[in-house]
C-alpha cells in the first residue's frame, strides 16, 4: 500500500486536495483515507455505539446499511494504516498528521516552530494543482506493508487454486538472548540491492515443483523489542514443499541479503556483526 500524507495548517485546503487525490487515485486502485481528528470524539456519548463504549467495550463495531466502523481504545495512526493494508487497500491519504514521519505533501510554509519531518513536496494553499502528477509522485512512495496484506496479495494468485495451503513466518525482536536484554534493532538495507536480492529469492523459490507463490518482505529503521521484523508467505500444492520452502526462504534471506542490523541492549549498543563470539 503506497501511503502519503497532506498536511497544512487551518482552512490550507487539505480536504479539498485529499478529495482530488482520491478521485484521481480511485482509477489506479483502491484507495482508503485516514482523517486524524485530534480532540474530537467520532461517536458521542448519545448513541447506542458511544454509551458502549463508555460503558467498557474495548471495541465497538457498528454496522448499518452501507457502513462498518470500528471503535477502539488507544488508537495510532500506525492501527489505521494496517487495518486499511490488511483490507486490501493500495493507496492511502492521510489527512493531518503533520508531527508523523509519513511521506508529506505540505500545502503553505511550515511555521519555524514546527519540526515537520519528511516532506517531499510543498505547494501553494488553496491552488489550482497537478492532480495527475500528484498521484504519480504517490506510486513513487515505498509500501506500507503487513502480513495480511501479503496473504491477501498471494490469496489473488490466479494460480492459488491449486495450492492445499498457505503458510506464513513472522521474525520479531528478541527481547533476551542468554544474559542480554535487547530493547531495539536498528536495521540498514543495502538501498535496491537488498530489495533486489529479496525479489529474486522469491523468484528461485517459484519455480519449484508445487510452489504456488512466495513473499518476503523485510522491515528498516528502528524496531523495538518484540516488534516484527520479517514476513514470509507461502503457498504451495502440499505442505511436505510448503514448510520446507519456507525454512529455506528464511536461510536465503539471512545469508543473500545485504541488511545491517545495530542492537542496541540494556548494556550499551553494537552492530552485530562487530560483537565478539561468546
Amino acid at each position: 500500500m503506497k501511503v502519503i500524507c497532506v498536511a497544512g495548517y487551518k482552512n490550507s485546503g487539505k480536504t479539498t486536495l485529499v478529495t482530488r487525490l482520491v478521485k484521481a487515485l480511485s482509477i489506479k486502485g483502491s484507495v482508503g483515507t485516514v482523517k486524524q481528528m485530534l480532540h474530537h470524539r467520532f461517536d458521542s456519548e448519545d448513541t447506542d455505539t458511544g454509551r458502549h463504549f463508555d460503558a467498557g467495550a474495548n471495541v465497538v463495531a457498528a454496522i448499518t446499511d452501507s457502513e462498518l466502523v470500528t471503535i477502539k481504545r488507544k488508537p495510532t495512526l500506525e492501527d489505521a494504516l494496517d487495518v486499511l493494508a490488511d483490507s486490501g487497500v493500495e493507496f492511502a491519504i492521510v489527512e493531518g498528521a503533520k508531527s508523523s514521519c509519513l511521506p508529506k505533501i505540505f500545502l503553505g510554509e511550515v511555521d519555524d516552530s514546527d519540526k515537520v519531518q519528511n516532506i517531499i513536496l510543498s505547494l501553494p494553499v488553496r491552488s489550482d494543482w497537478d492532480i495527475d502528477a500528484l498521484a504519480e509522485l504517490i506510486l513513487e512512495q515505498p509500501e506500507w506493508v503487513t502480513l495480511n496484506s501479503l496473504i491477501r496479495k498471494v490469496r489473488s494468485n490466479p494460480d492459488i487454486r491449486l495450492s492445499g495451503g498457505i503458510a506464513t513466518f513472522t521474525g520479531i525482536v528478541r527481547r533476551v538472548s542468554g544474559n542480554v536484554e535487547t530493547t531495539a534493532i536498528d536495521f540498514e538495507k543495502y538501498e535496491g540491492v537488498a530489495d533486489m536480492a529479496i525479489e529474486r529469492i522469491c523468484k528461485q523459490l517459484r519455480e519449484k515443483d508445487d510452489i504456488i507463490d512466495v513473499l518476503i518482505h523485510h522491515r528498516s529503521g528502528l524496531i523495538k523489542s518484540g516488534e516484527d521484523i520479517v514476513y514470509i508467505v507461502v503457498a504451495a500444492a502440499h505442505r511436505k514443499e510448503l514448510f520446507e520452502t519456507l525454512v529455506e526462504a528464511l536461510e536465503l534471506l539471512k545469508e543473500e541479503v545485504p541488511i545491517w542490523k545495530k542492537e542496541y541492549t540494556i548494556d550499551g549498543d553494537f552492530w552485530v556483526h562487530d560483537r565478539p563470539v561468546q
